[in-house]
């Protein structure tokens, strides 16, 4: 279901932007409009996980880190099926962390200094699993699209205003300006849903590749109360990133409301404890399982 959900909205996502540029005009601009998406989503299904590495001043981490990060990854990614992405901290205090890159092959988690510092090693595990699923279910590249379609769409609509819109398509000056107006908002709501659709996706398939829900669901629980009182100031800077973090570092919603990037975080945790309360987990799901209860247990950096 969340995969056809995902499709409907891209679909709708896709018409949006195309009927803008019929809007704008004609058959032409229609055709125009695709040929520009195809360009803007090419460049940045090769150059994306680059530039939002660079934006969030990323830094690589070895295989041989201390910290034990790199064979953790690793191993999860092993659990998975999948290749070992790449590995990058954050040096921000805000507990969070986020995937993206255009494929497996291609692909990178980054975790925030704060991260490392505030949850355990059961959470971290549930955070670094979540990542993982984001990529094993290409979301990281469906989301790049959205968001360049997103942007495309506001800048027709920015371009139709300044220029005007066909005079004969039937909608008349006040309903082309409110075509104008609206369109960018309609593309930001089918973004945002698309991103909740796919959080609650990746939650799920987090907790199978960890092996315990309630891993996942306490470190949402730590990162979501960080993530409230702590300020992430290149998150600040670049706000079109804020889909990708697993908790929304710019300001937390207590509702899965219209203009949400992120479900609400009581919701996730609440579907992650029904999940685990139907069993079939592991209790001891991998080498990086402390001797402490998940929910008491301290940093793990």
């Amino acid at each position: 279901m969340g995969y056809f959900k995902t499709a409907i909205l891209m679909a709708a996502m896709t018409a949006l932007f195309m009927g803008l540029g019929f809007l704008l005009a004609g058959t032409g601009g229609m055709l125009f409009a695709l040929v520009a998406a195809a360009a803007m989503n090419a460049f940045t299904w090769w150059n994306s996980d680059k530039m939002v590495l660079r934006m969030h001043n990323a830094q690589p981490v070895s295989a041989n880190d201390s910290s034990g990060l790199a064979p953790m990854v690793a191993d999860l990614a092993k659990q998975a099926g999948m290749p070992v992405p790449a590995i990058y901290l954050i040096d921000t205090p805000q507990p969070n962390a986020f995937a993206t890159g255009r494929n497996h092959e291609n692909a990178a988690v980054a975790v925030t200094r704060g991260l490392m510092q505030t949850l355990s090693r059961e959470e971290l595990a549930g955070v670094i699993a979540h990542e993982l699923a984001h990529i094993r279910n290409h979301d990281t590249a469906i989301m790049t699209v959205t968001a360049t379609f997103a942007g495309a769409i506001t800048m027709l609509a920015n371009f139709a205003m300044f220029f005007g819109g066909r005079r004969d398509n039937g909608l008349g000056l006040i309903g082309t300006l409110a075509i104008m107006i609206l369109a960018p908002m309609a593309a930001a709501l089918v973004q945002m849903a698309i991103s909740r659709t796919r959080e609650y996706a990746a939650d799920r398939a987090g907790a199978e590749i960890c092996g315990n829900p309630l891993w996942l669901a306490s470190a949402l629980e730590r990162i979501q109360d960080g993530a409230a009182r702590i300020d992430n100031d290149e998150a600040e800077r670049n706000p079109a990133t804020a889909h990708m973090f697993i908790i929304n570092p710019l300001h937390a919603h207590k509702r899965d409301n219209l203009f949400a990037t992120h479900p609400a975080t009581e919701n996730r945790v609440a579907a992650l404890e029904e999940m685990a309360a139907r069993g079939g987990f592991a209790t001891n799901g991998g080498p990086w399982q402390s001797a402490a209860n998940h929910r008491n247990s301290g940093p793990w950096a």
